[in-house]
């Protein structure tokens, strides 16, 4: 049968595909990508409609629906990146920014800030920064099962400038010369907090791992396992979101540093959102989805 493959810009015709019905989406754009070679299968969306919804490319031409001189139409998602690649750089720039200037470089302190005496606080506050984002690294080498294989080229500098000018931004105050540390208790206090949570977000992502097969696209309803720091799962569908917040919150209180409050609002505000759209997703996709979760803060949403 043949399938005309339309743009979504302008309903251009882009080609005429001869396949068999039980030909999946990703098949039909490998044959896209032999007539239009820039147009590599990570690159094309199809939709039913110009402005529809993105379709699984799991899904086969007879399950859409499609018949004879039936169109798909097709959205340029532009160049792509590989996500593994777009989280190392996203990562690895924090970690040295905040590395650079714990070390009081006269570029941003003059030539006598690296002699004067550091607070406790501020070299404990540097180790869990270095510690977090090796972390995050060290997830997305080992842990990490990526749904999506790529994303568009375009967001890289996006997300990098946020890490990275929050990065400086939290490292120039907290490793000022006139930065004043609160109270040891406190500040002991919320490390122990802060190693909590360190340990549950990645103790979410090693069940996240689990629940999905090496190569697999398969979701399920996710569970907490014998760790009890994944019991969090039973109150909330973003667990590892939850933990993360908590942990720049514990960062906040510890450094009662201002710049480090914004930026551990500016990531609950996203990770919020992302939460929300998970969550909805959940109980739309799950019928025995559990009832009493929240989408990322018990009790509350």
């Amino acid at each position: 049968m043949e399938i005309g493959i339309l743009s979504t810009s302008g309903g251009k015709q882009l080609a005429t595909l001869t396949v068999d019905p039980n030909s999946t989406l990703r098949e039909l754009k490998t044959q896209v990508h032999r007539l239009k070679s820039h147009l590599y299968p990570d690159r094309q969306e199809f939709r039913l409609e110009p402005r529809g919804k993105g379709l699984d490319e799991n899904k086969t031409v007879v399950a859409l629906g499609l018949k004879e001189h039936s169109k798909l139409y097709l959205k340029d998602l532009g160049p792509q990146i590989a996500w593994k690649t777009v989280f190392l750089t996203e990562y690895a720039g924090p970690l040295f920014v905040y590395a650079w200037i714990y070390q009081r470089p006269w570029l941003f302190y003059g030539e006598e800030a690296a002699s004067q005496p550091m607070s406790q606080v501020a070299q404990i506050a540097a180790y869990c920064w270095v510690i977090h984002y090796a972390k995050r690294i060290l997830e997305t080498l080992l842990v990490h099962r990526f749904s999506h294989a790529t994303m568009p080229v375009r967001n890289l500098f996006r997300n990098c400038a946020y890490y990275w000018i929050f990065a400086a931004y939290v490292a120039y105050h907290v490793n000022h010369p006139l930065y004043t540390a609160p109270c040891q208790i406190q500040s002991y206090v919320a490390l122990g907090v802060w190693t909590i949570c360190e340990l549950g977000n990645f103790s979410i992502h090693w069940a996240l791992r689990n629940l999905r097969p090496p190569g697999s696209k398969e979701r399920r309803v996710p569970r907490p396992t014998k760790n009890p720091l994944t019991l969090l799962f039973n109150l909330v569908s973003c667990p590892n979101y939850t933990y993360e917040v908590g942990g720049w919150v514990a960062f906040t209180i510890m450094t009662q540093c201002i710049p480090a409050g914004l930026f551990a609002f500016a990531g609950f505000y996203q990770m919020a959102i992302w939460a929300v759209g998970k969550h909805r997703a959940y109980k739309k996709d799950f019928k025995d989805y559990p009832r009493g979760r929240k989408a990322i803060i018990p009790f509350v949403f």
